[in-house]
């Protein structure tokens, strides 16, 4: 098999790669009891509901980040990253102000195509290479 005919088999569904991707961890830590006083359910659904048909919005088990519980990193779409967006990691998200301001920077176009809000600046951390492989995979 070819590159060219491996790279158009494993092309995504028509519009998806056009979107963002918010990845949203549920694991060990994130979305449980862990994090005390946050309904992590409503979360995952107000995400879900604010980006249907703007960004594909996704559940994960742990990312392995669980210090900075809860974790959602935005994934720039195909446009974004050719115009040098990177995927923002986002922790302690953990009040609604801060999903507001995600939702709002992602309808904006998001990573590569729309500056961030800066107080997402307090959210944003550097996981270790090996989990920021977990996700770009």
């Amino acid at each position: 098999m070819s590159k060219r005919t491996r790279k158009q088999s494993a092309a995504p569904a028509e519009g998806a790669a056009a979107r963002c991707t918010v990845t949203v961890c549920r694991g060990c830590c994130c979305g449980t009891s862990k994090v005390p006083g946050l309904d992590h359910r409503a979360q995952l659904g107000g995400l879900r509901a604010s980006l249907a048909g703007v960004a594909n919005v996704r559940p994960t088990d742990c990312l392995d980040a669980c210090e900075q519980a809860n974790v959602i990193v935005v994934q720039p779409s195909a446009g974004g990253r050719k115009a040098g967006g990177r995927p923002l990691w986002l922790g302690l998200v953990n009040d609604p102000d801060a999903v507001a301001d995600i939702t709002a920077w992602v309808r904006a176009g998001g990573p590569g195509l729309a500056d961030p809000p800066d107080i997402l600046d307090l959210y944003a951390f550097s996981p270790s290479r090996r989990i920021r492989r977990q996700i770009d995979n």
